[in-house]
């Protein structure tokens, strides 16, 4: 027997209350499984409705899993960004060139909206009014601290300061974000995402060649990264 709030309770009590708990996640993950799919295929104007019918369901047993529909969106919103963090973090690391590296990074991520345009719509369109979406704010600060953290190492190489390493970083993740968004958003585009990857890569190169010629430090787009990374003595630049 087992005591909860002064009264007792069967032995077991607890395991069933366990089980439970672990259908309630499973049933979660299946209405978000089954949004995620009725957007890839319908758009981003996904109805409750359209979830229920695919799972077989009725339309009040996917909102009681949800506290209501910003809450399904929210959790819609952070299972279609750990997909794409999966795809996108292994690029982010010091191989190879910096072109390289760059065009990696660039091109996984121009591909990955390429593939799920409505995904990247639907986390745009999709967010909520007023208050951020919290599974954007940490994905974008994900993004941005692993490349914060590349350049901190590199700038503290050289002797400079590595606070200056934060904010390049957003402002890079800035621009290639605006960039993507408003190509996609275009429909009078007439820019492959072969042209657009290009595009983005020579502007990021441009970006880091730019900073790194005013902070003196000697960089190239042959530069490799490791090297940047692994110096055994910091190199004071005057």
């Amino acid at each position: 027997m087992t005591t909860t709030g002064g009264k007792r309770e069967p032995a077991g009590a607890d395991g069933r209350r366990t089980r439970w708990n672990g259908h309630k996640a499973r049933r979660r993950a299946d209405v978000i499984d089954a949004a995620i799919t009725v957007i890839e295929e319908q758009g981003v104007e996904v109805s409750v409705q359209a979830i229920a019918d695919r799972l077989q369901l009725p339309r009040p047993v996917v909102y009681r899993h949800f506290g209501g529909r910003a809450d399904l969106d929210e959790q819609i919103r952070r299972e279609i960004l750990n997909s794409l963090l999966t795809t996108l973090m292994p690029t982010l690391q010091p191989d190879g060139t910096l072109r390289d590296a760059v065009r990696g990074a660039v091109g996984t991520y121009v591909g990955w909206v390429e593939r799920h345009p409505n995904l990247h719509r639907f986390l745009g369109d999709g967010a909520p009014q007023g208050d951020s979406s919290q599974a954007l704010t940490g994905a974008r600060d994900r993004i941005g601290g692993r490349l914060a953290d590349l350049f901190a190492i590199s700038l503290a190489r050289f002797g400079i300061d590595p606070n200056r390493a934060r904010p390049m970083a957003f402002g890079t993740i800035g621009f290639v974000d605006g960039f993507v968004n408003n190509w996609r958003s275009d429909a009078a585009t007439t820019l492959t995402s072969d042209q657009v990857e290009g595009i983005l890569t020579e502007s990021v190169l441009a970006l880091f060649e730019g900073n790194a010629r005013s902070l003196g430090v000697p960089l190239a787009r042959d530069t490799i990264v490791g090297d940047l990374l692994n110096r055994a003595e910091p190199v004071r630049v005057q």
